[in-house]
């Protein structure tokens, strides 16, 4: 297509509302010009089914529970008053434990004021916390954020060295809605761990987002915990982060959450529009149906040209696969859906993977964020009539053609900056992208039966291990061989699983295991000394 007709196309498809500080354009996705209407009666269905949901409609059917995250930046639509006036209560409960920390009302026993917060949680109480702290932290934090993501021991260690003597005035969240999610109460114990090797009192630092009478809300309660904040079960872990668990970090850092709400409840009501070309969520999934053919044909390449919204790719993977991924539609019959996510940053992937976008296998379609506003205040010519933030759009106009020129489609959305307003709406847009795309191709977005099934498989692994552990503590001193533990068990067939268990115990002091290494790997014995 000439330049020319190319523009003609940008100013007929690209949806601009200024208001929200936001753009989207679809002209280089090359849809036929009948693919709107086509699709606008499966569209309004999905509006329909958007609508029922935000009624209070059981959107999960799987765990018979309502799907709310949208009523957490509008309370007055939750289906009872009861319902509005906890959210309410708990965003005003926010607001005034953060001024009290920041004041030092609320203070460390041993350090004085918390200047630091460590937040133990993982998937979407960890990912949506950890995107905002990357996108709208700095030097002016009042409590730098560090995370415990993960239940690898090294990964945590390395924060707590990080964190060194100032664990003194370290705030630590604990983040789980059950309280029973293992990775998250192994950083809980961990970090227990690490402030009584400090002769600190953990408690005394501690902070729980749990739900209401679970094992971790117990926990705080016995414990004399400072705080606790709800969860509510009709709010899902990736979609929370305008709740407690992503707005507690983020006051507690510095960050104005009342405009980062703004920001989502002005996308929310911009994205409830059921003009198809007025609705930039209602575009962004149409776009996603026709590039992946309604079937996760292609992958989705997230290429922020902002070093603030780096982590956004990560965020979207879980908000986006864990909702889209599915076996099954809503009808039970076998479908296998899914969107795949990556991402990088512009222009570091300039450096990295543009050479495979534009001249590779054509399996993605990309989506460029442009952030119109370089930074505060000027910037100096790194050579005449040139700043780094020009070439950072020349580079960003320059991938964008290049892709475009050898048949590659994206989407741009530009927003004017990287603020709280303006994160809070991508958060939003997306959200309802992703409801709107489940609806037009027939999945659940609100469960996760994949993920549940590999927490069932890693809890058979560890109590194999167990038995693995208690076979060699009767036989201390005999060495075993992993075929000979799995006749020894009874479990035969699990003697790839048996070998990897044995494997890694050897590798560690913790049980006492010691490995004689065979010529083979497999080969090798293992034992506990007598």
């Amino acid at each position: 297509m000439q330049k020319l007709q190319l523009w003609e196309r940008y100013k007929e498809r690209l949806y601009a509302n200024a208001e929200l500080g936001m753009a989207l354009d679809t002209s280089r996705m090359n849809f036929a010009d009948g693919f709107l209407d086509d699709m606008e009666p499966r569209l309004q269905q999905a509006h329909e089914a958007m609508a029922q949901l935000e009624k209070g409609a059981l959107a999960n059917p799987d765990e018979q529970r309502m799907v709310g995250h949208y009523w957490l930046r509008a309370p007055e639509l939750a289906p009872d008053s009861a319902l509005s006036e906890e959210i309410k209560s708990t965003v005003a409960s926010i607001r005034a434990f953060a001024g009290s920390v920041h004041a030092g009302n609320i203070a460390s026993p041993d350090g004085g004021r918390f200047n630091k917060v460590l937040i133990v949680g993982i998937g979407g109480s960890a990912l949506g916390p950890q995107f905002v702290a990357d996108s709208l932290g700095g030097a002016q934090d009042r409590l730098r954020p560090y995370f415990f993501d993960n239940t690898d021991p090294d990964g945590m260690d390395r924060v707590i060295a990080e964190i060194g003597a100032g664990l003194r005035q370290t705030l630590v969240l604990v983040i789980s809605k059950s309280g029973g999610t293992k990775e998250t109460r192994n950083g809980m114990l961990e970090a227990r761990q690490a402030f009584s090797r400090a002769g600190l009192n953990f408690s005394a630092h501690a902070v729980a987002v749990t739900g209401v009478g679970s094992e971790l809300d117990r926990t705080a309660s016995q414990e004399g915990w400072l705080a606790r904040f709800p969860m509510w079960d009709w709010v899902g872990g990736r979609t929370s982060v305008t709740s407690a668990v992503g707005l507690l970090p983020a006051a507690l850092q510095g960050i104005d959450i009342d405009r980062l709400l703004a920001g989502a409840n002005l996308c929310d009501r911009s994205t409830r529009v059921r003009a198809t070309r007025e609705n930039p969520a209602a575009l962004l999934a149409l776009c996603w149906f026709h590039a992946t053919e309604g079937k996760g044909a292609k992958d989705m390449v997230i290429l922020p040209y902002k070093d603030r919204l780096l982590l956004f790719s990560r965020y979207l993977q879980q908000l986006i696969m864990e909702s889209i991924g599915k076996e099954l539609d809503l009808a039970g019959k076998v479908v296998k859906q899914g969107l795949a996510v990556y991402g990088n940053k512009g222009s570091t992937d300039q450096h990295a993977y543009v050479q495979q976008l534009r001249d590779g296998v054509p399996n993605f379609f990309a989506t460029f964020i442009e952030v119109l506003k370089d930074r505060e205040g000027g910037s100096m010519a790194v050579e005449p009539g040139a700043t780094s933030g020009d070439y950072l759009s020349g580079f960003y106009q320059g991938t964008r053609g290049a892709l475009y020129d050898n048949g590659r489609e994206s989407l741009t959305i530009t927003v004017d900056e990287v603020s709280p307003f303006t994160v809070g709406a991508l958060i939003a847009l997306y959200e309802r992208a992703v409801g709107l795309y489940a609806s037009l191709v027939n999945v659940n977005a609100y469960h996760q039966p994949g993920v549940e099934a590999g927490k069932k498989a890693a809890g058979t692994v560890l109590k194999l291990q167990s038995e693995i552990l208690e076979l060699l503590a009767s036989q201390r001193g005999r060495a075993f061989g992993c075929e000979e533990c799995a006749l020894a068990l009874a479990r035969p067939e699990e003697v790839e699983t048996i070998f990897t268990v044995l494997r890694h115990l050897a590798a560690n002091p913790d049980h006492g295991v010691s490995a004689v290494k065979g010529e083979k790997v497999w080969e090798s014995r293992y034992s506990v000394a007598g």
